[in-house]
């Protein structure tokens, strides 16, 4: 079976539960947790956990830390390929009593690769970008470089939009611009992500498979004009007895589920309802990994 690819950040994540909103100046309780993350990471792990063959393609710093998250995803059954130089990145995750995350991001050697080696994309059948490959240099020219060559032999290409305030600060408008010009196959974006851009509407890639998530609601599938919407679950809500107590990386097992399917030759609304499974399994555990 060919390998699908992800591009990005292998980051290390500190997921800080939150009994309550901050207080300013003084205490608030909280439980925390320390996980390997990093959306192209993330992505790259759940495609494994759920049966695919998947590479994950980066940086991290020649420290402890990287050693020891690349040690971590190997385990997870991903085929690494990374550069070992600088400082290995983290973020900080404060999970509201909602599920809901804030994210305070030190993103370190991640963003530094500057050339993504041939046969690191050899033989591969799909690569995922999220947009946080795409904004900021080197590590952007290195992305869009290898989406080409990727797309030139073949693969399967995928752009997650990943964050509002990253799309923001990049510019809405000059981020359409710049995926109209690499031209991907799919397109994922939550319903806030794709609000800020326009999608679906001011996607011109007729042939592009758009999927518009929106938590716990029916996502919204766009390919040629044609749209459905694809319920979570028949009922269109959680699972019975699901607790959504952290959705972080939910969205990365979103987009793993999703490009495993597609690249197995499964529909796109079938390949949906599989995305949407994979998603659910991520939210009752602390960070982006699902634990025993």
């Amino acid at each position: 079976m060919k390998a699908l690819a992800s591009l990005g950040d292998l980051l290390d994540d500190t997921v800080v539960w939150l009994d309550g909103p901050p207080a300013r100046g003084t205490d608030v309780g909280c439980r925390i947790f320390h996980r390997r993350g990093g959306s192209a990471a993330n992505v790259a792990a759940h495609g494994a956990r759920l049966g695919g063959t998947w590479r994950f393609l980066g940086r991290v710093g020649d420290d402890d830390a990287g050693r020891g998250l690349v040690a971590s995803l190997t385990a997870a059954n991903v085929d690494v390929r990374v550069e070992r130089s600088g400082r290995t990145g983290t973020v900080v995750v404060l999970v509201g009593p909602d599920g809901e995350r804030t994210m305070l991001s030190d993103r370190g050697a991640a963003t530094e690769l500057a050339d993504v080696p041939d046969e690191w994309l050899e033989g591969i059948a799909a690569l995922h970008v999220p947009a946080y490959s795409l904004v900021i240099e080197p590590l952007a020219a290195a992305s869009c470089n290898a989406i080409g060559r990727a797309g030139r032999c073949g693969a399967m290409v995928s752009i997650d939009a990943s964050s509002v305030s990253v799309l923001e600060a990049f510019g809405s408008a000059r981020f359409g611009d710049l995926v109209d010009g690499l031209r991907p196959d799919v397109l994922l974006a939550n319903a806030e992500e794709a609000a800020v851009l326009g999608w679906p509407d001011s996607i011109t890639l007729a042939h592009a498979l758009v999927v518009v998530k929106d938590g716990p609601r029916p996502a919204l599938v766009s390919r040629g004009g044609l749209r459905t919407l694809v319920p979570v679950c028949s009922g269109g809500e959680q699972p019975e007895g699901r607790e959504v107590r952290d959705t972080t990386g939910a969205g990365d097992a979103f987009a793993a589920g999703l490009m495993n399917a597609l690249v197995a030759g499964i529909t796109d609304v079938a390949a949906v309802e599989r995305a949407h499974e994979a998603a659910a399994a991520v939210l009752g555990s602390p960070g982006a990994q699902v634990l025993a």
